[in-house]
C-alpha cells in the first residue's frame, strides 16, 4: 500500500474553554512540586479576581486546567460522549505505551498527550465531526473523518493510533452504500497494509485480494491520481512473495509456485509490464529452487524479454545472473558462462558494482572447477577490486579468500608439475620457491616452467593488508 497523502490542514474547530486554555500554552516538560503549585494557584486565582471580575467559574478552570482536561470536559457540556469516550480510551493507551517504553527505556523521548495540544486539536475537531455525522446517518462523512485522523498520524511514533483509525473505517465502510464499493475497497486496502507491517501475511493477503476484487474493472483512483486496482495488484503481489519465500524457507515449494503462478495471472491483469516482468522472476527462481530446470528457464526468459523490451539493464542484468544459475545446476557451464559475460558487461555499464562482484565471484566459481586456475585467479580479482572500491568490507573478506584459494590452486598445479618432472632444472625452481614463496608459472608457449619475481602472492598479501589498514583507520577516523 502506498504513502497516503497528507491532508490539507483544517482550521481546527475549538470550543471555548480549549480557545481560553490555548492561551496559556506551550505546556511545561517539567514536573513541578505540589507546594509550587498550590502557590501558583492561589496567585492565579488572586490575578483573576482584582483584574478579571467578570470571568465565569468555568472561564477561570479553563486557565487553571490542563489542555487535555479541557478538551475532554468541553466534549461532555458540548454532548459528544461518544468522542469523549473514545478520546479517553486512547489516552489511557497512549499513557500505558509511554509506561512500557520508559521501563525498556525505548522511544522514551515521545511526549504526553497533553503537551501536545494541536494533536488534542485534530483528535476534538475530528471525533465530534464524525460523531455528528454518524448521529445523521450520512457515514460517508464519518468515514472521512476518521480517515482523516488515520492520515494524521501516519508516522512512526503514532503508527498505532493510525490503525485504530483504520479499524474504525473499516466497520463504518461497510455501512455505505452509495458508492458502489470505492470506501470499503479503500478499507481492505488500509487493514492489509495494517496486517503486513505486523507480519500477518495471510490476513493481510485475504483483506488484499478483497481489494483487487472490489476493484475490478473499476476506474477508481486515490488521492495522488493512482488506479486503486493497479495498486490493489501491487499489494498483492508484494504480499504474495513474502509468502512465498517464507514457503520456499520451509522447502514447501509446491505451494510457493502455487501462490506465485497466481501472482502471474494478478500480474497479467493488472496490465503492468514491469509487475510481470518481477512476477515471472520470482516465480522462476521457485522453480530452481524445486528443480524444475526446464520451467524455471521459461518463466526467467519471460522477464529477460520483458526487461529488453522495456531496455531495462538492471532487470535485464538481474534476468541473466537467474539464467546463468539455471544453466550452471543443469551443468551447462559455457552457456552459463555466456550469461554471467553479459551481466559483467552490463553491470559495468550501469556501475553496479554488487553486481560485478556476484557474476565475476560466479564465473571464478565455475573455472576454478574447470581446473582453469589462472582465469579464475582472474575473475576473483576482478571481484576483490570491486569490493575495495565500494569500502565494503564483509564482501572484500570473502572475495579475498576466494582470490587465495584460486591462487593456491594454480601455484599447486604448477609445483606438482615441478615434482613430476624430477630434473635438476626443476628441483632449481622448487627450492628457489620455498626461499622466497614466489608465485611460479608455467612458460605459456613452451611449456616449461619459469619462476616469476617475488612480486605476485606476496605483493597482493601486502596489498591486502595495507588496503584493511586504511580502511579500519578511516572508520576510527
Amino acid at each position: 500500500m502506498s504513502k497516503m497523502a497528507t491532508l490539507p490542514p483544517l482550521p481546527m474547530t475549538r470550543p471555548k474553554l480549549a480557545a481560553l486554555a490555548r492561551q496559556k500554552l506551550p505546556c511545561s516538560p517539567v514536573t513541578i512540586p505540589r507546594s509550587q503549585l498550590i502557590k501558583e494557584k492561589d496567585d492565579i486565582d488572586h490575578y483573576v479576581e482584582v483584574n478579571f471580575k467578570g470571568l465565569s467559574k468555568e472561564e477561570v478552570a479553563a486557565y487553571r486546567n490542563s489542555y487535555k482536561k479541557n478538551i475532554c470536559v468541553d466534549m461532555l457540556r458540548d454532548g459528544y460522549h461518544k468522542s469523549f469516550t473514545e478520546l479517553f480510551t486512547l489516552m489511557e493507551q497512549w499513557d500505558a505505551l509511554r509506561e512500557v517504553a520508559r521501563i525498556r527505556s525505548l522511544q522514551w523521548l515521545q511526549k504526553p498527550l497533553e503537551e501536545q495540544p494541536d494533536k488534542l486539536d485534530h483528535f476534538y475537531h475530528y471525533l465530534t465531526r464524525a460523531e455528528d455525522a454518524e448521529r445523521k446517518g450520512y457515514f460517508e462523512d464519518v468515514y472521512q473523518n476518521l480517515y482523516a485522523l488515520a492520515c494524521y498520524f501516519n508516522n512512526s511514533e503514532d503508527k498505532w493510533v493510525r490503525n485504530h483509525f483504520y479499524e474504525r473505517c473499516f466497520g463504518i465502510a461497510q455501512l455505505i452504500k452509495i458508492d458502489g464499493g470505492k470506501r470499503e475497497a479503500e478499507a481492505h486496502g488500509n487493514m492489509g497494509l495494517l496486517h503486513e507491517e505486523d507480519g500477518q501475511l495471510l490476513e493481510a493477503a485475504e483483506h488484499y485480494e478483497a481489494f483487487h476484487q472490489l476493484t475490478q474493472g473499476r476506474i477508481w483512483k486515490d488521492e495522488t491520481g493512482r488506479f486503486l486496482n493497479l495498486l490493489a495488484c501491487e499489494c498483492l503481489l508484494r504480499t504474495y512473495r513474502l509468502l512465498s519465500d517464507k514457503m520456499l524457507e520451509n522447502k514447501d515449494y509446491k505451494q510457493a509456485i502455487k501462490i506465485l503462478i497466481k501472482a502471474c495471472e494478478i500480474a497479467k491483469e493488472g496490465s503492468d509490464q514491469h509487475m510481470q516482468g518481477e512476477a515471472s522472476y520470482y516465480l522462476g527462481l521457485a522453480y530452481l529452487a524445486a528443480g524444475e530446470y526446464n520451467t524455471a528457464l521459461t518463466a526467467l526468459n519471460t522477464y529477460s524479454k520483458i526487461s529488453t523490451d522495456q531496455d531495462d539493464d538492471l532487470n535485464l542484468g538481474r534476468a541473466y545472473e537467474a539464467i546463468a544459475k539455471v544453466l550452471q545446476s543443469q551443468g551447462e557451464m559455457t552457456e552459463a558462462i555466456n550469461y554471467l559475460e553479459k551481466v559483467v558487461k552490463l553491470a559495468r555499464n550501469n556501475f553496479q558494482s554488487l553486481d560485478i562482484v556476484r557474476a565475476s565471484t560466479m564465473l571464478g566459481d565455475i573455472y576454478n572447477e574447470k581446473g582453469h586456475y589462472n582465469i579464475a585467479s582472474e575473475y576473483f580479482q576482478q571481484a576483490f577490486d570491486e569490493t575495495v572500491g565500494e569500502m565494503n568490507m564483509p564482501l572484500m573478506e570473502e572475495t579475498k579468500v576466494h582470490y587465495g584459494i584460486a591462487k593456491a590452486h594454480q601455484m599447486m598445479l604448477t609445483v606438482t608439475n615441478y615434482i613430476e618432472s624430477a630434473d635438476l632444472t626443476s628441483l632449481g625452481y622448487l627450492l628457489s620457491w620455498k626461499e622466497t614463496r614466489s608465485d611460479i608459472e608455467p612458460q605459456p608457449v613452451t611449456g616449461e616452467f619459469t619462476s616469476s619475481t617475488v612480486e605476485d602472492v606476496s605483493q597482493n598479501s601486502e596489498h591486502v593488508e595495507e588496503l584493511d589498514f586504511q580502511i579500519t583507520k578511516k572508520n576510527e577516523t
